[in-house]
């Protein structure tokens, strides 16, 4: 019989970087929605933290703005326990999202279960607020971690 897993919502990102607080604003409504229920964190990207931030019997799900050439507001769905983080997963650190997973794969640190859900960006520039695109997409980027995080607490 498994252990019963853990859930932890992480939101990365920084207010006053116009797109890169997707992350941050999505955390925000997943615990307004989810309460205490569920392990809610906000936080920078920094990689060292994210590592502590999870255990290893955890199951994480991250949350990014990301730029990988699509159009701002795709959704995209990275399941880093099977695969490696592409290239694109967006950091505005030196040692950030990708790099952090990467490390702790290779330290044996990784969480049981980890999911990256990124939203294509627009901007990254100064300012409160994200764009239209992006904001538009934030719905069904909420719909469908909510989803995923019932799947996992059911189970």
């Amino acid at each position: 019989m498994s252990t019963p897993c853990r859930p932890i919502v992480i939101g990365i990102g920084n207010e006053f970087r116009s797109d890169d607080a997707l992350g941050l604003l999505v955390a925000r409504e997943l615990r307004r929605r989810v309460g205490d229920s569920i392990r809610v964190l906000e936080m920078c990207g920094e990689g060292a933290s994210l590592i502590e931030a999870w255990g290893p019997s955890d199951c994480v799900w991250l949350i990014d703005a990301v730029r990988s050439g699509s159009p701002p507001g795709t959704v995209h769905r990275v399941d880093a326990t099977e695969a490696r983080v592409p290239a694109w997963f967006f950091s505005s650190h030196q040692f950030g999202v990708a790099q952090a997973v990467e490390l702790a794969r290779v330290l044996g640190r990784l969480p049981r279960r980890l999911v990256l859900f990124g939203i294509e960006a627009g901007e990254f520039k100064e300012g409160i607020g994200l764009s239209d695109r992006v904001l538009h997409s934030v719905p069904e980027l909420v719909t469908l971690i909510e989803q995923e995080l019932a799947g996992e607490v059911a189970a």
